[in-house]
């Protein structure tokens, strides 16, 4: 029976994998990626599938999906904080619920965001105010190029915006060639640090604070920063839902932009903006769209449109393909580089190889 990538991803759309196969331990994960590399195979390892555009020609070689869902509840008794250990292919929600139950601080506004516990440190994966580098300890890795199990520290993950050292062996540097769609480091479980207490991390995202009643930097019980994180995901349509067509999404397309000084100058001054370290600027790429002339619905009724309730989100509308959703992030794109001279970067992995 062929195996449907549409029907492995939150965008729903993808032709059919050359051969698929659901990894159940450890060790079925790096007998399948060793395989599939000493024979030349192309390697697409996936998660919960919710930052790829795949294809409607689908994927040539191997789709290898993490089915493991171990959370290794640590022993608690003596400590001020604790370590938690998760497989790569556990549901990262249930990973946040789990750290809100047992009171342990530094998840809770990372709540709602779909996908695989494995993809959190590949783009660092961040939500008001939080990011998963902030908790991070160790990440373990089949490492492809030395075909060896190794631990990499968080000094070792060159963590950014959206990125991470993992993130970045899929594009070529100077001595060595670009492996993807899947990183040259397969995740296989990552070991977050995590404190006890009953009350959230400091509120550092203003609309999340606004939506909690209190000031940037106040301390929130976990449950409530989850509830309103997941109330303004909601009306964002960045939860699940089968019924949404809003939902049908690889979340936010593109990354807000980080622009030095020199290719500020398009940007008007009104534009919502933040430090992103010296000589660094992050501008919302929701207002560069937005003031470029897109609205949320545009592209209905077709098959591909902006969310109706956010416009950095790309949306299939019911039988969207890869190509109709490619060209709308085209239109997008070109549209805002022409009026402010700044280029979008698409946040989602496309595959079976970059087309934008």
């Amino acid at each position: 029976m062929t195996t449907r990538l549409a029907d492995l991803t939150t965008l729903r759309v993808g032709g059919p994998a050359g051969r698929y196969v659901e990894a159940k331990s450890e060790a079925e994960i790096i007998e399948a990626v060793q395989g599939a590399d000493a024979d030349g195979e192309p390697l697409l390892v996936i998660g919960g599938g919710s930052n790829l555009l795949v294809g409607d020609e689908g994927f040539p070689g191997l789709v290898l999906r993490d089915a493991r869902t171990d959370l290794e509840t640590p022993d608690v008794s003596a400590c001020a904080g604790t370590s938690l250990t998760v497989a790569a292919g556990a549901v990262w929600d249930d990973v946040v619920q789990l750290a809100i139950a047992n009171r342990w601080v530094g998840l809770e506004a990372l709540s709602g965001i779909p996908g695989s516990a494995g993809a959190t440190p590949v783009q660092n994966v961040g939500a008001y105010g939080q990011e998963v580098a902030q908790t991070i300890a160790t990440v373990r890795v089949w490492d492809r190029a030395r075909a060896k199990v190794r631990t990499l520290a968080l000094a070792d993950l060159g963590f950014g915006y959206r990125t991470s050292i993992l993130k970045r062996s899929m594009r070529p540097t100077s001595d060595a060639e670009a492996w993807h769609p899947t990183p040259r480091y397969v995740v296989l479980d990552v070991t977050y640090q995590l404190r006890w207490g009953d009350l959230s991390a400091p509120i550092a995202y203003g609309e999340l604070a606004a939506r909690l009643g209190v000031e940037v930097g106040a301390r929130v019980p976990l449950a409530e920063v989850r509830e309103a994180v997941l109330e303004l995901r909601r009306g964002k349509g960045m939860v699940l839902d089968a019924e949404d067509h809003d939902t049908w999404s690889a979340g936010s397309f593109f990354t807000n932009p980080v622009l030095p000084a020199e290719e500020l100058t398009g940007v008007p001054a009104e534009a919502p903006r933040w430090s992103a370290g010296p000589g660094l600027t992050k501008v919302s790429a929701a207002w560069l769209i937005e003031q470029s002339g897109f609205t949320k619905g545009h592209g209905m009724p077709g098959p591909a449109a902006l969310s109706t309730k956010h416009t950095l989100a790309l949306t299939n509308r019911g039988d969207a393909s890869a190509d109709d959703l490619l060209a709308l992030a085209r239109e997008v794109r070109d549209q805002v580089r022409s009026r402010f001279g700044v280029t979008l970067t698409p946040e989602p992995v496309v595959v079976p190889g970059p087309t934008l």
